[in-house]
């Protein structure tokens, strides 16, 4: 575990209608980890439970090797967070979140906070509540990259954005872990990024894990099967969200029973979107 930035052991959170159960997975330093699950599947409790804004019910969460509960202060320090939603307060200009951000940070970097600003264009005298929603996570970007953090944990912040800008995101996103010292934590919907960029992926279904690893085997374990007669039923079983319809079957297989299909079936490799969909049609 000495090279693992991030560690969840066992993590669990109940709500009154929905409940992560026993989340576990582990981020190296020096990678790109892409979050993903359909709505509700638990990607943002979970982030929360990481930065500490949310308590955890059981389990361990191990941050730079410290225990997020015991050293919060210690640990978010070394966090930078980026999220949907613009966190600084909207009549905010430029200078008065830098002013604003470095008394929260001991080790803030307010050249490396302007060198960014002037990279992302970001305008000096308007509110930041003004800003485009481009602009908006590109200023949220500027401040978790001018603390010298180490773990950047992004959650959805390329929804709503435009090609061009998702794409500057993702090569910034790049460019932070190529010294192999920073991680990312990337939560999104749009599977291309993660599949453009990911290192590694954690797919959670109904707060829980339903894998984890290396982006390359998630995509080489499974592949989507179509025919126009049901599959054979022990096929049937091991399908992942196998969908009916008139016009014959199609689900998730995983790779290693392809050579049961019927000749009449075909397959292509999975990507994740597709993994999402079918979990989504019924996967456990």
């Amino acid at each position: 575990m000495s090279g693992m930035i991030l560690t969840l052991d066992k993590v669990c959170k109940s709500y009154r209608n929905f409940a992560l159960r026993d989340v576990s997975f582990t981020l190296p330093r020096g990678y790109i980890m892409g979050f993903v699950g359909e709505n509700g599947a638990g990607k943002t409790t979970t982030i929360r439970c990481i930065l500490g804004s949310t308590r955890t019910e059981s389990g361990s969460i191990s941050v730079f090797g410290k225990d997020s509960r015991t050293e919060p202060v210690a640990v978010r320090s070394r966090i930078g967070a980026v999220y949907d939603t613009l966190m600084f307060a909207g009549h905010l200009r430029l200078s008065e979140v830098e002013a604003h951000l470095r008394r929260f940070y001991p080790e803030w970097d307010s050249r490396q906070f302007r060198t960014f600003a002037d990279r992302f264009r970001l305008p000096e005298k308007t509110k930041c509540g003004k800003y485009s929603r481009g602009m908006q996570m590109k200023l949220m970007l500027s401040a978790a990259l001018s603390h010298h953090a180490e773990l950047l944990i992004l959650d959805e912040p390329t929804a709503g954005l435009d090609p061009v800008a998702r794409d500057e995101l993702l090569e910034i996103l790049s460019e932070y872990i190529a010294g192999g010292e920073g991680s990312v934590l990337f939560s999104t919907h749009i599977t291309a990024d993660v599949e453009r960029i990911a290192d590694y992926v954690t797919v959670l279904h109904k707060g829980r894990v339903w894998f984890t690893g290396a982006k390359d085997d998630l995509m080489e374990e499974y592949a989507v099967v179509q025919r126009g007669e049901p599959f054979p039923q022990p096929l049937r079983d091991a399908c992942i969200g196998l969908h009916d319809t008139p016009s014959g079957c199609a689900a998730i297989l995983p790779t290693d029973r392809l050579t049961e299909l019927p000749k009449d079936a075909i397959f292509e490799p999975a990507k994740i979107e597709d993994l999402l969909v079918y979990l989504a049609k019924g996967g456990e």
